[in-house]
Formats: C-alpha cells, sequence, structure tokens
C-alpha cells in the first residue's frame, strides 16, 4: 500500500504539473497538486471529516485530490483548463463525478457523466460510471493578477 500512495501522488503532480508536448508560451499560472486522505472521526459524540497526509490507505478510503493554481503575473488569464488524470489505483466518487467534467477515453472527449457512454465488451455501449472515468478538468474563467484557489474531487481508493 505504500507504494500505491507514492504512485498516486506521483501520479497527480505529474498528471497536474506536466508539460504539453508542443512548444507553447510560459502561462504565468502555477499549478501545485496535492492528495489528502479524508477520515470521519468521532469526538465526544459528534462526527467529523478530517484530511490527513495518507500514509497507508486500503481499499475503500476517500482520498481528496487538489490543485492549487495561481496566476502570478500582471494581466488576467482567461479560459484556464487543469486537467487531471485519475490514477488507476482510484475510482472518481459518485458526489464528484455528478459534478464535474469527465472523460471516459483517456481525455479524448468531455461532457457530463451522465452523458458519456463506454464499450460494454459486447459490441455495444453502456452509460458511463464513476468508474469508468479516465480525467476530470475545470475551466476556470478569469484568473486575476495574484489570484489564487483551488480545483478538487474525491476518489475512491479501488
Amino acid at each position: 500500500m505504500k507504494k500505491m500512495i507514492a504512485d498516486i501522488v506521483g501520479f497527480l503532480v505529474l498528471g497536474s504539473l506536466a508539460a504539453p508536448a508542443f512548444a507553447a508560451p510560459a502561462s504565468p499560472v502555477t499549478l501545485k497538486g496535492d492528495v489528502k486522505l479524508e477520515k470521519t472521526i468521532v469526538e465526544n459524540g459528534i462526527s467529523k471529516q478530517t484530511l490527513t497526509d495518507p500514509k497507508v490507505v486500503v481499499p475503500g478510503d476517500r482520498l481528496l485530490f487538489s490543485t492549487a493554481y495561481r496566476n502570478g503575473g500582471a494581466a488576467p488569464v482567461e479560459h484556464f483548463v487543469v486537467t487531471n488524470p485519475l490514477p488507476s489505483a482510484v475510482t472518481l466518487a459518485p458526489e464528484s463525478a455528478a459534478s464535474l467534467e469527465v472523460s471516459v477515453d483517456g481525455g479524448k472527449s468531455w461532457g457530463s457523466l451522465a452523458k458519456m457512454t463506454v464499450a460494454d465488451g459486447k459490441g455495444g455501449r453502456r452509460g458511463a460510471q464513476a468508474a469508468d472515468v479516465t480525467h476530470v478538468r475545470w475551466t476556470l474563467a478569469t484568473i486575476a493578477p495574484g489570484a489564487s484557489g483551488a480545483v478538487q474531487y474525491h476518489a475512491i481508493v479501488r
């Protein structure tokens, strides 16, 4: 399991920060990926959610993946796209799947999960499920100079 955590974190950083294969102007927007283990703890009879650095994870554990962004430039950045491939060791949590723009084909096509289909293994198609998601993305309309924020999704260890 420790290797799995290293793979998940490494995949997140690689996916969030990898340079495109073509030459493009340098962006003033910087990205930083992170992953946290979500746990529910009960203190004095009250349940609360905690986020910790994952040391060991097991199937069924919930993770919160986030990508922080910051515009270090002097001008606004329009229509900035943040794309994260999902590590193969996790599946997108259903509550995240319903609200995100996703891909189920390695980033070739995008849309809401409810409108996506995948091969059913019998020569036909079936509705895509959260476990079929390969990538998630966000399009940020405008990032003002000096502005920062974060995008995130919840996942479950397979």
